[in-house]
């Protein structure tokens, strides 16, 4: 199987979605079944060119080394369509999900999702309406809607945001954050000084946020 192609399947609302999909060297969907990484980018790489969704976060690096890290997992980074907005894709967006996830024998105790700005707020998005579907989650830079984070409880979670992000305020993160450990969710929340809205970097680069999203269980 090659490292790195490009999936494409029909659903509602956007006609059909496809995304970057990396696999590790010498991976067989036949014989293996490994953990899965979602991916939700921001608002900037929406449209039609597929390359796009390749300029930041997740699908960069695996992009770049689909070994990344020395880590057997598959990555799955769906391309919003122009004009539209992850949170107006939830059910569309899970039907892709879960037909790569059925492509590629992804394990179902082992997805994960992650993504930036526009895809910070998706993620939380697809958290809040499909919790049990995922192994836990890492917003950066996003927000929504705080009362509804009952559905997060036991969920793991880890936040990104800059201090001085002036295109997504910090609160967005932080009223999220407050909200769902009030409900019982397991929450860690990194907040970069002197940072803006590029949070993501130092996110995806450095500790092992990376290795974290491999590694959680439902």
């Amino acid at each position: 199987m090659q490292n790195e192609f490009i999936f494409t399947h029909p659903v509602e609302v956007a006609g059909s979605l496809s995304g970057v999909v990396t696999v590790p060297t010498g991976f067989d969907p036949k014989t293996e079944s490994l953990p899965v990484i979602v991916f939700l980018h921001g608002a900037g790489e929406r449209g039609s060119d597929i390359s796009r969704v390749k300029v930041h976060g997740i699908p960069m690096h695996f992009s770049a080394d689909p070994d990344y890290h020395g880590l057997r997992v598959v990555t799955i980074s769906p391309q919003c369509p122009e004009g539209m907005t992850w949170n107006h894709l939830a059910f569309p967006l899970m039907t892709w999900i879960k037909a790569a996830v059925a492509e590629l024998n992804g394990d179902p105790e082992r997805i994960s999702i992650t993504g930036i700005s526009m895809g910070g707020f998706g993620t939380w998005e697809m958290l809040l309406t499909f919790p049990d579907f995922f192994s836990c989650g890492a917003p950066i830079c996003g927000g929504g809607l705080s009362w509804r984070c009952d559905a997060l409880r036991g969920k793991k979670l880890r936040v990104y945001h800059g201090l001085d992000d002036d295109v997504v305020p910090i609160s967005y993160s932080q009223q999220m954050v407050d909200a769902a450990r009030e409900c019982g969710a397991d929450v860690d929340f990194i907040a970069y000084d002197k940072v803006g809205h590029g949070s993501w970097y130092r996110a995806y680069a450095e500790g092992d946020l990376i290795e974290w999203l491999a590694a959680q269980k439902r």
